[in-house]
């Protein structure tokens, strides 16, 4: 965007790389503020510091080099916290906002948040009072992020899975590896996308290698597993759900060391606000709550076969 009178401009960008937002010089004054919206995604403190390298030079005495950075708490483990709110330096200020001081939220939002101040008390701390992720009722504990490559787990099976959504709810496509052996399963990739038609799933699934592989996609949806297929997803196939099947999957799964990639964004999210329901006198019951579970559910499709079979090699 240009400011016309001065020829001043504002840059938008993505940090797909972020060494690309690195190159950026101005013609018209002094590049030295800068946003990141969603901040959380950016999952490597380094990214960040190669992009804060990037704002550097003489600036005039009436302005200042400055970084905003706006986010959700989502994950207590994240460099956000440690670096700017447990061990801030003299030049940082750190503010936590939550709903109840934002004006533009109309009654259907207000009624949203309290509807989950009473359904799910630990996300509402997080999500709506801005309060950092804990562990308390956590389905899934034996977790952590951890940077690996291709090559150190291409050796053991692979599992990918696909949930389906739309408007209310994303498509979520999991890919990971299982350590038989060691009861470990390597969180690898990831896509989460809200809109996606079956054509769009395919070519986002074959434009990230993985048209060849064997998809195991929620059942519920035979028609769009058909129509996949069609298309040239010519292994997928459908989850078989059955009685008990998800609290099945879910002690399986438990039994794993989950390691994640630091890319893999949205399943850290997830997974690190996947809580039990509690009954009407507060008490957590043997039933997750039914959100923040795309991806944990593309993931219990994907690992549906050795689930069913219960199947480990010792």
């Amino acid at each position: 965007m240009t400011y016309r009178p001065t020829g001043q401009k504002i840059y938008f960008r993505g940090l797909d790389d972020p060494l690309k937002v690195t190159s950026i010089t101005v013609e018209v004054g002094c590049l030295c503020w800068a946003w990141i919206e969603e901040a959380y995604e950016i999952t490597k403190e380094s990214d960040f510091d190669t992009l804060d390298e990037s704002i550097r030079g003489e600036t005039p005495e009436t302005l200042w080099k400055q970084w905003t950075l706006t986010f959700n708490p989502w994950n207590e483990k994240h460099w956000l916290k440690s670096r700017f709110f447990d061990n801030p330096s003299e030049d940082t200020l750190a503010i936590t906002t939550n709903y109840l001081c934002n004006e533009w939220l109309d009654k259907s939002d207000l009624a949203l948040f309290e509807k989950m101040k009473e359904r799910n008390p630990r996300r509402y701390q997080v999500a709506g009072l801005g309060d950092w992720g804990v562990t308390e009722g956590l389905v899934y504990e034996n977790w952590h992020e951890q940077e690996f490559s291709l090559d150190d787990v291409r050796k053991f099976p692979s599992a990918f899975g696909l949930d389906f959504g739309y408007t209310n709810d994303p498509t979520a496509f999991f890919a990971g590896f299982l350590d038989l052996e060691h009861h470990r399963l390597y969180v690898w990739d990831e896509f989460y996308q809200r809109g996606m038609s079956n054509q769009a799933i395919y070519q986002k699934v074959s434009d990230m290698g993985y048209q060849k592989e064997r998809i195991t996609a929620d059942c519920a949806e035979p028609k769009s597993i058909d129509e996949l297929k069609g298309l040239g997803l010519r292994r997928i196939r459908a989850s078989v759900k059955g009685a008990d099947s998800i609290r099945t999957g879910i002690q399986w799964i438990q039994d794993l060391e989950i390691i994640i990639h630091p890319r893999c964004v949205n399943f850290l999210t997830e997974i690190s606000c996947y809580t039990w329901d509690t009954d009407k006198f507060g008490n957590q019951i043997n039933v997750p709550v039914d959100e923040n579970n795309h991806l944990l559910d593309a993931m219990r499709y994907a690992l549906e076969e050795y689930i069913r079979k219960k199947k480990w090699l010792l």
